[in-house]
């Protein structure tokens, strides 16, 4: 019975993506309440820091 096989191994598979995107969907949700800052080079600065490069004159 190679249908009852690969209706169960698609059950598995799906079972496991759902596991890894509800993981990927909790580290989020803690990253969001823990308040950490962009690592990326091109992201934005967190509130209250600055680049020392950068100058506030905008004319």
């Amino acid at each position: 019975m190679a249908k009852v096989s690969d209706k169960s191994d698609r059950e598995e598979r799906l079972a496991q993506q759902l596991r890894a995107n509800l993981a990927r969907r909790k580290a989020q949700a803690r990253a969001k309440r823990a308040g950490d800052a962009d690592s990326r080079p091109e992201g934005l600065n967190a509130a209250g820091e600055s680049d020392a490069g950068e100058s506030d004159d905008q004319a």
